[in-house]
């Protein structure tokens, strides 16, 4: 079933999953009292220690190989990872929470527009479309929190899109002489290592409290298997239409702060929301419409031909490997 999917949709359904694990995110770090650099510290250290068995559990002695394959990602996607997580806690201090969410909701735009100048992926016109519509969605659900602030927190607060524009818009373009994307998953303990090391330099490498043990511990349950989906669909995606689902995490997070804290949304949040989700649906049914009605015409099934074509390299790695 897996195998007859088209390559966007399973990198859709994997991000979306990815997105799913995500979003108890914005609850843990409402739940933990530690200070920033404390927060940043274990976060790094936990999900990068996770991340690093899983890594060195899937290529062994092969692992610095895999690294290397990465290209430019290797530096730009472990820098951008880091950034991002300092940037989003930093914003959080100097200016209200709607301005730091209207400016993550611009990383579709700006992984678009990086995509298109940098490395020419074109994006059509459809994905265009429906990332106008979703930014619009997702400031509507921000826009009741939206406060002045400092420049300070909003100059912060925009380099978070950017960090994780740059991030996935990067790993999608590194395809070397894969069909599919490059494996940029092992370069994420990477971005954990440095986002923790500036954590330990400002004094963030203490014990935390008992009662944000077990929230630091359920961070490192979910959130490297959450990083791992994403990253693993810009193997299938361009940048911006990672980006582009991680605006869900933005709708999901409010309705489980809602759940669990009792945070009620407004009225605003609940039909930017909405807006997010049925367009998304109407572009994925589109999107399957289409491929039926070319399957329909004859049109071969680039879907197969690409799964062929990595069926034969996993063949002939295990081979090679064998051989060894």
């Amino acid at each position: 079933m897996w195998k007859r999917l088209p390559f966007r949709l399973r990198g859709y359904l994997i991000t979306m999953t990815g997105v799913l694990l995500l979003s108890p995110d914005a609850l843990l770090v409402k739940g933990t009292g530690v200070s920033p650099v404390t927060f940043l510290f274990w976060r790094g250290l936990l999900l990068g220690i996770v991340l690093l068995m899983i890594a060195l559990l899937r290529y062994g002695h092969r692992l610095p190989e895999a690294i290397r394959a990465c290209g430019p990602a290797a530096w730009w996607c472990p820098l951008a990872f880091a950034a991002s997580g300092w940037a989003f806690v930093i914003a959080n201090r100097f200016t209200s929470a709607g301005n730091v969410l209207v400016m993550m909701n611009l990383a579709p735009l700006v992984a678009g527009l990086i995509g298109l100048v940098f490395f020419r992926q074109r994006l059509r016109r459809q994905t265009w479309v429906v990332i106008a519509i979703c930014v619009g969605g997702a400031s509507l659900m921000a826009a009741g929190e939206v406060g002045q602030g400092s420049l300070l927190g909003l100059g912060v607060a925009l380099f978070v899109p950017i960090s994780i524009a740059i991030n996935t818009t990067v790993a999608s373009a590194q395809k070397g002489e894969r069909r599919r994307g490059i494996d940029t998953t092992v370069i994420l303990p990477l971005g954990c290592l440095a986002m923790l090391l500036p954590a330990a330099l400002f004094g963030g490498a203490t014990l935390p409290p008992a009662e944000d043990v077990p929230l630091l511990a359920i961070m490192a349950l979910f959130l490297p298997a959450a990083y791992f989906l994403i990253q693993t669909g810009a193997r299938y995606l361009p940048g911006a239409e990672v980006s582009l689902v991680l605006l869900l995490e933005t709708l999901l997070g409010s309705l489980l702060v809602w759940w669990w804290v009792g945070e009620v949304p407004t009225d605003l949040a609940l039909i930017g929301g909405g807006i997010i989700v049925v367009t998304m649906m109407v572009s994925s049914l589109r999107d399957l419409h289409r491929q039926r009605r070319k399957a329909a015409g004859g049109a071969p099934d680039i879907g197969r031909i690409q799964q062929q074509a990595l069926e034969d390299e996993t063949a002939g790695e295990v081979a090679e490997v064998s051989r060894r």
